[in-house]
């Protein structure tokens, strides 16, 4: 019976020690498996950060060759300075590139390298070039029906001698009209080829047919143009213009035609001063205007192609 009761102790106790045995082996197999891990994954290596998911409607972050995720590239300093060009869709250039385009097409016009600078005549055509098309966007033509209104307002028109005002030009016999050589056609011939003439009252008579005072100054008419006829009277010699004015083959008066321009001109803004039939500074300016908007040679006088525009012929 003794035996029996040691035999079972011991069985006990052995069973004891081996379930000890095996607890102890449980809990230090974790230990192992954590430090196996350390080892294969030190613990200041970087995880691989997330995959980012694409969300509807936003496109995604292009990056240049390079350059890591999180880590803006450096930037040198001339980069830093300057802005970064902004990328345009095609046929869409900013505008300084735009601008560089057009330089260089002009320089091939002009026969120039692309680097090479612009002689002073090619920097004036270039400047001219603008304004010429300013101005034909501007061009204005009078209203027929006003036009017919402000001659028959000016029927019985008579100019009066305002030397206060518009002071007299004076006689020169080697006065020639400015920049008028450079005027070109049949149209302006009297202007190019104009000079003034000192004749007494026989002459004149005896070589044209009409002679007349108007506004202080007797003119005589001949194909078209009155012109001052100097010398017929040194006592009545009022010219607010040494030059040709072209009225047409009708031989109106030339203060009234002066009168029925300024009428046109005030009307369409290019006049601000009194209607006086004078040829004066003030109207040979807003012609000058007229003719410059409408693409007429700037004669700054009532010449043929002026006075056809005008609709006065």
């Amino acid at each position: 019976m003794k035996k029996l009761i040691t035999i079972l102790i011991s069985c006990s106790l052995t069973l004891a020690a081996s379930a000890i045995a095996q607890q102890d082996e449980k809990q230090q197999k974790p230990k192992k498996e954590k430090a196996q891990s350390e080892k294969s994954h030190p613990a200041n290596e970087a995880k691989p950060a997330p995959k980012p998911q694409s969300v509807p409607g936003q496109h995604a972050e292009t990056k240049a060759p390079g350059q890591e995720k999180g880590v803006p590239k450096p930037q040198s300093s001339e980069s830093s300075s300057k802005p970064h060009a902004m990328t345009k869709a095609p046929g869409k250039e900013p505008g300084n590139a735009k601008a560089g385009t057009e330089q260089v097409e002009r320089r091939k016009k002009e026969g120039r390298a692309p680097n090479e600078p612009a002689t002073a005549s090619q920097q004036t055509s270039s400047a001219a070039a603008p304004q010429a098309n300013r101005l034909n966007a501007q061009a204005k033509k009078p209203d027929p029906q006003q036009v017919q209104q402000i001659k028959s307002q000016h029927a019985n028109f008579r100019a009066q001698p305002k030397p206060q005002q518009i002071p007299a030009v004076t006689y020169n016999q080697n006065y020639r009209i400015q920049g008028s050589d450079r005027w070109q056609g049949t149209q302006y011939e009297v202007f190019r080829s104009y000079h003034p003439e000192w004749h007494d009252q026989g002459w004149y008579r005896t070589h044209y047919n009409r002679v007349e005072l108007i506004g202080g100054g007797y003119y005589y008419w001949n194909n078209g143009y009155w012109y001052p006829a100097w010398g017929y009277s040194p006592s009545e010699q009022y010219y607010a213009y040494d030059g040709p004015i072209y009225v047409g083959q009708h031989a109106e008066p030339p203060d009234k035609v002066i009168a029925d321009v300024q009428g046109v001109l005030q009307q369409m803004g290019y006049y601000k001063g009194e209607v006086d039939g004078l040829l004066g500074p003030l109207t040979r300016e807003a012609l000058a205007a007229y003719q410059a908007d409408n693409g007429l040679t700037t004669t700054a006088a009532i010449d043929e192609p002026t006075l056809d525009s005008l609709g006065m012929s």
